[in-house]
């Protein structure tokens, strides 16, 4: 077997998926998911420092990408308008190479510790937001309100995402999840 084998990182995020489901979070180990992959054990840790990571590999690219996407957003926009302006376009390229994302969900809704995690990667996005706002001149008070509101907003459209199953983009679900937030906040 060759040292670095192509493709598996792919295998092995296929192989816990698939495991997860079948077999729950809790019951499956790292040597199950290399062995479903063809892999070794010590090859797993070579892409991932545990079995929950296998889920979220690659998430430390989002909270950097929409805080770029922030402060490139337009200088006259409001607040909340950059953020989402922003997250509308991470999101609509983190759907494109999202596989899975069903199945994987469902993993994560089983699981308490995987929700946690979940909830870890979106509070680095939040805080990563809030910097990206306070860079751009927005004050303390108001960047971590905005922050907060955006993140929830960009994970609640992403499950509707997921929920459509291919029949809405990601932008136009944000946009749904931004409406009904406005409508909550204005009261209409």
């Amino acid at each position: 077997m060759a040292r670095w084998d192509p493709g598996a990182e792919q295998r092995l995020k296929r192989a816990a998926l698939e495991l997860y489901s079948e077999h729950g979070y809790d019951n499956v180990t790292v040597t199950d998911i290399a062995e479903r992959a063809g892999l070794t054990r010590r090859s797993y840790f070579r892409y991932f420092p545990d079995k929950r990571e296998v889920l979220f590999g690659g998430s430390e690219l989002l909270p950097p990408a929409v805080a770029r996407a922030v402060l490139a957003a337009d200088p006259g926009a409001a607040p909340l308008t950059a953020v989402l302006d922003a997250m509308s376009q991470v999101g609509a390229q983190l759907v494109a190479q999202v596989e899975g994302a069903a199945q994987r969900r469902a993993v994560i809704d089983a699981s308490p510790e995987l929700q946690e995690r979940e909830r870890t990667k979106s509070a680095a996005i939040s805080r990563a937001v809030q910097d990206a706002l306070v860079r751009r001149q927005v004050d303390a008070d108001t960047a971590e309100l905005v922050a907060q509101l955006a993140t929830v907003a960009f994970g609640s459209a992403f499950r509707r995402w997921i929920d459509a199953e291919g029949h809405a983009d990601f932008g136009s679900c944000l946009d749904t999840v931004t409406d009904r937030l406005r409508a909550v906040l204005t009261g209409t």
